[in-house]
Protein backbone atom coordinates (compact mmCIF):
# COMPACT_ATOMS: atom_id res chain seq x y z
CA UNK A 1 0.00 0.00 0.00
CA UNK A 2 1.29 3.54 -0.88
CA UNK A 3 1.23 6.58 1.46
CA UNK A 4 -1.50 8.06 -0.43
CA UNK A 5 -3.81 4.78 0.29
CA UNK A 6 -2.37 4.52 3.87
CA UNK A 7 -3.48 8.27 4.79
CA UNK A 8 -6.82 7.75 3.09
CA UNK A 9 -7.22 4.79 5.56
CA UNK A 10 -6.26 6.53 8.31
CA UNK A 11 -8.35 9.18 7.69
CA UNK A 12 -11.37 6.73 6.98
CA UNK A 13 -10.75 4.77 10.07
CA UNK A 14 -10.71 8.21 12.05
CA UNK A 15 -14.32 8.89 10.46
CA UNK A 16 -13.01 11.49 8.18
CA UNK A 17 -12.60 12.48 4.96
CA UNK A 18 -10.32 14.38 2.85
CA UNK A 19 -12.37 17.51 2.88
CA UNK A 20 -12.22 18.21 6.28
CA UNK A 21 -9.00 18.76 5.94
CA UNK A 22 -9.40 21.66 3.37
CA UNK A 23 -8.57 25.33 4.31
CA UNK A 24 -10.95 27.62 6.06
CA UNK A 25 -11.85 30.64 3.66
CA UNK A 26 -9.43 33.51 3.54
CA UNK A 27 -10.08 36.28 6.09
CA UNK A 28 -8.30 39.41 4.55
CA UNK A 29 -8.47 41.57 7.48
CA UNK A 30 -6.36 42.64 10.09
CA UNK A 31 -6.53 42.60 13.85
CA UNK A 32 -7.15 46.33 15.28
CA UNK A 33 -3.74 47.73 15.40
CA UNK A 34 -1.96 49.60 18.39
CA UNK A 35 1.58 50.01 18.98
CA UNK A 36 3.00 51.15 22.54
CA UNK A 37 6.55 52.85 23.62
CA UNK A 38 7.56 54.67 26.69
CA UNK A 39 8.92 58.22 26.24
CA UNK A 40 10.18 58.68 29.59
CA UNK A 41 7.53 58.39 31.88
CA UNK A 42 4.73 58.87 29.43
CA UNK A 43 2.91 55.89 27.72
CA UNK A 44 2.59 56.80 24.00
CA UNK A 45 0.02 54.16 22.05
CA UNK A 46 0.22 54.18 17.95
CA UNK A 47 -3.53 53.68 16.72
CA UNK A 48 -4.05 52.61 13.53
CA UNK A 49 -7.19 54.11 11.15
CA UNK A 50 -6.42 51.68 8.65
CA UNK A 51 -4.44 52.24 4.94
CA UNK A 52 -5.87 53.84 1.56
CA UNK A 53 -4.36 53.10 -1.91
CA UNK A 54 -3.16 56.63 -2.65
CA UNK A 55 -1.36 57.56 -6.31
CA UNK A 56 1.16 58.92 -4.84
CA UNK A 57 3.96 59.32 -8.29
CA UNK A 58 0.73 61.76 -9.55
CA UNK A 59 0.24 63.68 -6.28
CA UNK A 60 4.02 64.05 -5.58
CA UNK A 61 5.44 67.25 -6.79
CA UNK A 62 9.49 66.44 -7.48
CA UNK A 63 11.51 68.58 -8.99
CA UNK A 64 13.60 65.78 -10.84
CA UNK A 65 10.03 64.91 -12.25
CA UNK A 66 7.09 62.28 -11.82
CA UNK A 67 9.91 59.34 -13.32
CA UNK A 68 12.00 60.05 -10.57
CA UNK A 69 9.52 59.30 -7.88
CA UNK A 70 8.47 55.86 -9.57
CA UNK A 71 11.91 54.99 -9.67
CA UNK A 72 12.04 55.77 -5.70
CA UNK A 73 9.23 53.63 -5.48
CA UNK A 74 10.57 51.10 -7.43
CA UNK A 75 14.04 51.02 -4.75
CA UNK A 76 11.26 50.43 -2.42
CA UNK A 77 9.31 47.40 -3.75
CA UNK A 78 6.63 49.75 -4.49
CA UNK A 79 4.26 50.67 -6.95
CA UNK A 80 0.29 52.88 -7.36
CA UNK A 81 -1.28 53.03 -5.32
CA UNK A 82 0.63 52.57 -2.36
CA UNK A 83 -1.28 51.19 0.95
CA UNK A 84 -0.66 54.38 2.90
CA UNK A 85 -1.33 54.37 6.69
CA UNK A 86 -2.88 56.71 8.86
CA UNK A 87 -1.81 57.04 11.99
CA UNK A 88 -3.00 58.73 15.22
CA UNK A 89 -1.22 58.86 18.67
CA UNK A 90 -2.38 58.13 22.08
CA UNK A 91 -0.03 59.95 24.69
CA UNK A 92 -0.61 58.72 28.56
CA UNK A 93 0.90 61.19 30.91
CA UNK A 94 -0.31 59.56 33.80
CA UNK A 95 -2.55 62.41 34.55
CA UNK A 96 -4.14 63.38 31.24
CA UNK A 97 -4.70 61.06 28.31
CA UNK A 98 -3.93 63.05 25.30
CA UNK A 99 -5.15 62.13 21.78
CA UNK A 100 -3.27 63.20 18.28
CA UNK A 101 -5.19 63.08 15.44
CA UNK A 102 -8.82 61.45 15.10
CA UNK A 103 -8.33 59.52 11.88
CA UNK A 104 -10.75 59.72 9.19
CA UNK A 105 -14.04 58.26 10.35
CA UNK A 106 -16.14 57.75 7.61
CA UNK A 107 -14.82 60.83 5.36
CA UNK A 108 -12.50 58.67 3.71
CA UNK A 109 -13.26 55.42 2.19
CA UNK A 110 -14.20 51.62 3.63
CA UNK A 111 -10.37 51.09 4.40
CA UNK A 112 -9.95 53.88 6.87
CA UNK A 113 -12.04 54.74 9.72
CA UNK A 114 -10.51 52.11 12.06
CA UNK A 115 -9.44 54.22 15.23
CA UNK A 116 -12.38 53.55 17.46
CA UNK A 117 -11.57 50.10 17.22
CA UNK A 118 -7.73 50.71 17.50
CA UNK A 119 -8.40 52.49 20.89
CA UNK A 120 -10.56 49.23 22.69
CA UNK A 121 -8.41 47.07 21.39
CA UNK A 122 -5.89 49.26 23.27
CA UNK A 123 -7.45 49.18 26.32
CA UNK A 124 -9.40 52.55 26.11
CA UNK A 125 -12.80 54.30 25.37
CA UNK A 126 -13.22 57.67 24.12
CA UNK A 127 -15.27 58.54 27.11
CA UNK A 128 -11.75 58.41 28.76
CA UNK A 129 -9.63 60.65 26.25
CA UNK A 130 -9.26 64.48 27.85
CA UNK A 131 -7.80 66.19 25.12
CA UNK A 132 -7.27 65.71 21.24
CA UNK A 133 -4.76 67.94 19.62
CA UNK A 134 -5.01 68.27 15.58
CA UNK A 135 -1.98 68.76 13.42
CA UNK A 136 -4.58 70.03 11.18
CA UNK A 137 -7.88 69.84 9.74
CA UNK A 138 -7.66 67.47 6.62
CA UNK A 139 -10.29 64.83 6.84
CA UNK A 140 -8.02 62.02 7.28
CA UNK A 141 -6.99 63.80 11.05
CA UNK A 142 -10.03 65.23 11.75
CA UNK A 143 -13.13 62.53 10.89
CA UNK A 144 -12.91 60.24 13.40
CA UNK A 145 -14.03 62.96 16.22
CA UNK A 146 -17.83 62.96 15.37
CA UNK A 147 -20.58 61.27 13.33
CA UNK A 148 -24.10 62.38 12.49
CA UNK A 149 -23.60 65.52 14.29
CA UNK A 150 -22.34 64.73 17.49
CA UNK A 151 -18.77 64.53 18.94
CA UNK A 152 -17.24 60.67 19.56
CA UNK A 153 -15.40 61.26 22.12
CA UNK A 154 -18.19 63.13 24.98
CA UNK A 155 -15.46 64.33 27.47
CA UNK A 156 -12.82 65.59 25.59
CA UNK A 157 -11.60 69.63 24.76
CA UNK A 158 -10.32 69.62 20.95
CA UNK A 159 -7.41 71.64 20.40
CA UNK A 160 -5.53 73.09 16.75
CA UNK A 161 -4.02 76.10 15.92
CA UNK A 162 -6.06 78.96 15.70
CA UNK A 163 -4.99 79.91 11.59
CA UNK A 164 -6.62 76.11 10.94
CA UNK A 165 -9.73 77.14 12.67
CA UNK A 166 -9.65 80.30 10.78
CA UNK A 167 -9.25 78.45 7.24
CA UNK A 168 -10.73 75.33 7.40
CA UNK A 169 -14.09 76.39 9.44
CA UNK A 170 -14.85 79.42 7.57
CA UNK A 171 -18.31 79.05 5.47
CA UNK A 172 -16.73 81.95 3.23
CA UNK A 173 -13.64 80.00 1.86
CA UNK A 174 -15.95 76.70 1.75
CA UNK A 175 -18.63 79.14 -0.74
CA UNK A 176 -15.34 80.38 -2.41
CA UNK A 177 -13.72 76.99 -2.91
CA UNK A 178 -13.54 75.09 -6.16
CA UNK A 179 -15.85 72.34 -6.41
CA UNK A 180 -13.12 69.75 -5.69
CA UNK A 181 -11.96 71.13 -2.49
CA UNK A 182 -14.84 71.94 -0.81
CA UNK A 183 -15.01 68.75 0.24
CA UNK A 184 -12.73 69.24 2.66
CA UNK A 185 -13.93 72.33 4.73
CA UNK A 186 -16.72 70.72 4.34
CA UNK A 187 -15.23 67.29 6.81
CA UNK A 188 -13.66 69.90 8.76
CA UNK A 189 -17.00 71.55 9.94
CA UNK A 190 -18.41 68.35 10.13
CA UNK A 191 -16.08 67.06 12.45
CA UNK A 192 -15.22 70.07 14.40
CA UNK A 193 -18.59 71.55 14.96
CA UNK A 194 -19.99 69.64 17.00
CA UNK A 195 -17.09 70.18 19.48
CA UNK A 196 -17.54 74.53 18.71
CA UNK A 197 -21.23 74.37 19.89
CA UNK A 198 -20.77 72.15 22.23
CA UNK A 199 -18.05 74.82 23.69
CA UNK A 200 -14.96 72.25 23.77
CA UNK A 201 -13.48 73.45 21.01
CA UNK A 202 -10.10 75.57 22.34
CA UNK A 203 -7.82 77.23 19.55
CA UNK A 204 -4.31 77.98 20.40
CA UNK A 205 -1.50 80.34 18.40
CA UNK A 206 1.47 78.64 17.40
CA UNK A 207 3.89 76.97 19.93
CA UNK A 208 2.51 76.69 22.81
CA UNK A 209 2.63 74.01 25.78
CA UNK A 210 -0.59 72.36 25.88
CA UNK A 211 -0.61 70.36 28.97
CA UNK A 212 2.85 69.54 31.04
CA UNK A 213 5.38 67.70 28.65
CA UNK A 214 3.18 68.32 25.48
CA UNK A 215 4.20 71.08 23.23
CA UNK A 216 2.40 72.19 19.81
CA UNK A 217 5.08 73.62 17.24
CA UNK A 218 3.92 75.88 14.92
CA UNK A 219 4.96 73.94 11.37
CA UNK A 220 2.84 75.83 8.91
CA UNK A 221 3.10 74.93 5.08
CA UNK A 222 0.67 71.84 4.52
CA UNK A 223 -1.97 73.64 6.08
CA UNK A 224 -2.39 77.64 6.91
CA UNK A 225 -2.28 75.95 11.09
CA UNK A 226 0.00 72.67 10.13
CA UNK A 227 1.29 71.82 14.06
CA UNK A 228 3.62 69.48 15.02
CA UNK A 229 3.54 67.89 19.09
CA UNK A 230 6.52 67.39 21.01
CA UNK A 231 6.31 65.09 23.92
CA UNK A 232 9.22 65.09 26.27
CA UNK A 233 9.32 63.39 29.58
CA UNK A 234 12.75 62.12 31.62
CA UNK A 235 14.80 63.98 29.23
CA UNK A 236 13.27 61.24 26.02
CA UNK A 237 11.56 62.91 23.64
CA UNK A 238 9.06 62.19 20.93
CA UNK A 239 8.22 64.75 17.81
CA UNK A 240 4.77 64.07 16.18
CA UNK A 241 5.36 65.30 12.41
CA UNK A 242 1.59 64.87 11.29
CA UNK A 243 1.73 65.49 7.57
CA UNK A 244 5.42 67.26 7.68
CA UNK A 245 5.94 63.95 4.96
CA UNK A 246 3.98 61.53 3.44
CA UNK A 247 5.93 58.92 1.34
CA UNK A 248 9.02 57.58 3.12
CA UNK A 249 10.55 55.69 0.33
CA UNK A 250 10.69 59.28 -1.34
CA UNK A 251 10.58 61.66 0.41
CA UNK A 252 13.45 60.88 2.64
CA UNK A 253 15.78 60.08 -0.06
CA UNK A 254 14.36 63.82 -1.51
CA UNK A 255 13.45 66.21 1.34
CA UNK A 256 12.24 68.69 -1.54
CA UNK A 257 9.68 66.91 -3.07
CA UNK A 258 6.38 67.95 -2.08
CA UNK A 259 2.61 66.98 -2.42
CA UNK A 260 -0.74 68.63 -4.10
CA UNK A 261 -2.22 68.77 -0.86
CA UNK A 262 0.06 71.34 0.85
CA UNK A 263 -1.18 74.48 1.02
CA UNK A 264 1.66 76.01 0.18
CA UNK A 265 4.31 73.90 -0.82
CA UNK A 266 7.53 76.14 -0.37
CA UNK A 267 6.50 76.09 3.52
CA UNK A 268 5.88 72.74 3.90
CA UNK A 269 9.75 71.75 1.92
CA UNK A 270 11.20 74.45 4.22
CA UNK A 271 9.54 73.18 7.67
CA UNK A 272 10.15 69.48 6.91
CA UNK A 273 13.79 70.06 5.87
CA UNK A 274 14.19 72.14 9.48
CA UNK A 275 12.06 69.03 11.08
CA UNK A 276 14.73 66.42 9.39
CA UNK A 277 17.84 68.18 10.10
CA UNK A 278 16.83 69.28 13.49
CA UNK A 279 15.65 65.12 14.23
CA UNK A 280 19.31 63.51 12.73
CA UNK A 281 21.31 66.16 14.84
CA UNK A 282 19.54 65.06 18.18
CA UNK A 283 18.74 61.65 17.21
CA UNK A 284 15.20 61.85 19.38
CA UNK A 285 12.03 59.17 17.74
CA UNK A 286 9.83 60.70 15.56
CA UNK A 287 6.09 59.71 14.84
CA UNK A 288 4.57 60.45 11.31
CA UNK A 289 0.81 60.05 10.30
CA UNK A 290 1.52 58.64 6.87
CA UNK A 291 4.97 56.53 7.70
CA UNK A 292 4.34 53.06 7.74
CA UNK A 293 2.15 51.49 10.92
CA UNK A 294 3.25 52.27 13.55
CA UNK A 295 5.00 54.82 12.03
CA UNK A 296 8.11 55.59 15.00
CA UNK A 297 11.53 55.99 14.60
CA UNK A 298 14.71 57.97 14.35
CA UNK A 299 16.69 59.60 11.29
CA UNK A 300 20.44 59.54 10.02
CA UNK A 301 21.87 61.96 7.46
CA UNK A 302 22.91 59.97 4.35
CA UNK A 303 25.32 61.33 1.44
CA UNK A 304 23.96 64.87 -0.74
CA UNK A 305 21.31 65.80 1.38
CA UNK A 306 19.43 62.67 1.72
CA UNK A 307 18.37 61.42 5.12
CA UNK A 308 17.61 57.58 6.29
CA UNK A 309 14.80 56.61 8.05
CA UNK A 310 15.80 53.42 11.15
CA UNK A 311 12.03 52.34 11.89
CA UNK A 312 12.12 52.04 15.85
CA UNK A 313 13.32 48.05 17.27
CA UNK A 314 9.99 46.15 17.90
CA UNK A 315 9.41 45.50 21.54
CA UNK A 316 6.78 43.19 22.87
CA UNK A 317 6.07 45.04 25.77
CA UNK A 318 6.80 49.21 25.72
Amino acid sequence: MNIRHTLAAALLGAGLTASALAAGPMQKTQAPGFYRMMVGDFEVTVLNDGTVGLPVSNLLQNPAGKDASVAALARAYLKDPVETSVNAFLVNTGSKLVLIDAGAGSLFGPTLGKLHASLKAAGYTPDQVDEIYITHMHPDHVGGLSADGKPLFPNAVVRADQRDQAFWLSQARLDAAPADAKGFFQGAMASLNPYVAAGRFKAFDGDTELVPGVRAQAANGHTPGHSTYRIESKGETLVLWGDLMHVGAVQFMTPAVTIAFDTDQKAAYAQRAKAYADAAEKGYFIGAAHLSFPGLGRLRAADGGAYVFVPANYRSAP
